[in-house]
């Protein structure tokens, strides 16, 4: 019983590692306008929802032969065109995130030379570096993401600790709630980790009572992180003004950069740096290993010698040739991945493929993981759908 327990328990960290990453460092940029309360709101509807799709899709791969893949549930549910479907929207997606990654890695490489290296230059440093450990195979990165791991975790609670004594609790009087409805993209996207799931049921011997634990608690960690992460920017950067989250927002920057300006000399900017660096780095790995694994299995190309090459060269240099002639993309893409990659791919896809299987392929209430039916069902749709329709309106402003 405490055997699995701890198992249990080690799944619901891994759902949380995948939730909190990177996109982190944009929510409190991307939720300046909206003010503390809306935000928690917003944060809130995107933890239940992600919980609630992330029980679906381990009812699916509770129908499914052990092992099975996202690309290859949709095929057997959805018939060719999903599969043809859920391959685009895996490219699209690990392929924003990829290019949001990199141009926030080469800004850090920027700022750790105080601002003399040219940007470009900044991109291809941190990808030759950190695209070297992905080259370098599952083993090594896993190496790797441990020390990372551990400095997030301390310079994340040095933060904490230095940072709230600095909060002004007037700038939590900001209330808006349309800009808390327009970062909800990105926020989506913070919350995702989905596509572990099929991992996650196989990792847990296919135990229902463990996975649903797993996504429950772990789902739960980046929520508390954030909201946490939320008081304490909003509390100490100011919204608007000179060098505040709004103006940090129109530049793309992350919410590390306004405190370069705010806390010169203060050990709150640095700790703060190490931080952003060390969540971006590990989202980094993590999303263009997978990316490398899916590129080798779908193009049918051996991870081996100068195949290896070709695959980190098609993994790697169209995000930089991006990033390279649009500095300031790492809100822009975050936004698209979670406004359509993570959307579709995380969010429409589970609810299509439970639809499918629940009333049209016998399944019934097999392994049902997530109650109320075809009413429920819709109004998850109904989320998604409100969710595309809030980055198309942020496309056309």
């Amino acid at each position: 019983m405490a055997m699995n327990f701890l198992k249990a328990f080690g799944g619901a960290l891994l759902v949380g590692g995948t939730a909190i990453g990177a996109g982190m460092l944009a929510l409190p940029v991307v939720t300046a306008n909206a003010g503390l309360l809306p935000s928690y709101v917003i944060y809130l509807i995107c933890w239940i929802f992600s919980a609630c799709t992330g029980l679906l899709l381990l009812e699916v791969c509770l129908w499914m032969p052990n092992d099975a893949n996202i690309i290859s549930m949709a095929s057997h549910l959805l018939g060719p065109v999903g599969k043809a479907v859920a391959w685009v929207l895996y490219l699209f997606l690990f392929y924003c995130l990829t290019i949001a990654y990199v141009a926030g890695g080469g800004g850090f490489i920027v700022a750790l030379f105080g601002g003399s290296l040219p940007h470009v230059l900044g991109l291809l440093i941190f990808t030759a570096i950190f695209g070297f450990c992905v080259y370098m195979g599952t083993r090594f990165v896993d190496r790797i993401n441990v020390v990372l791991m551990i400095g997030l975790g301390v310079s994340y609670f040095l933060f904490l600790y230095f940072g709230f004594t600095k909060v002004e609790f007037d700038y939590f009087k900001r209330f808006n709630v349309i800009p808390a409805i327009m970062a909800l993209p990105v926020i989506f996207t913070s919350f995702s980790y989905q596509g572990i799931i099929p991992s996650l049921t196989t990792y847990l011997e296919r135990n229902p009572k463990m996975v649903r634990f797993a996504i429950l608690v772990g789902t739960a960690f980046p929520f508390l992180a954030y909201i946490i992460w939320q008081f304490l920017i909003i509390g100490i950067v100011p919204a608007a003004g000179p060098h505040g989250l709004m103006e940090a927002e129109a530049a793309g920057q992350t919410a590390i950069e306004p405190l370069r300006h705010i806390f010169p000399g203060s050990p709150i900017y640095l700790i703060g740096q190490f931080f952003g660096a060390f969540a971006l780095t590990t989202s980094f790995l993590g999303v263009t290993l997978g990316l490398l694994d899916f590129l080798s299995d779908g193009l049918q190309i051996a991870k081996i010698g100068w195949r290896k090459l070709l695959l980190c060269s098609l993994v790697f240099i169209p995000p930089i040739v991006i990033a390279a002639y649009n500095p300031g993309i790492f809100l822009t893409a975050l936004g698209y991945a979670g406004g359509v990659g993570c959307a579709l791919l995380l969010g429409l896809l589970p609810i299509i493929m439970v639809w499918r299987g629940r009333y049209f392929k016998d399944y019934g209430v097999i392994h049902r993981q997530l109650p109320g039916g075809r009413f429920i069902l819709g109004i998850l749709a109904a989320f998604v759908t409100f969710e595309l329709i809030v980055e198309l309106t942020k496309e056309l402003l």
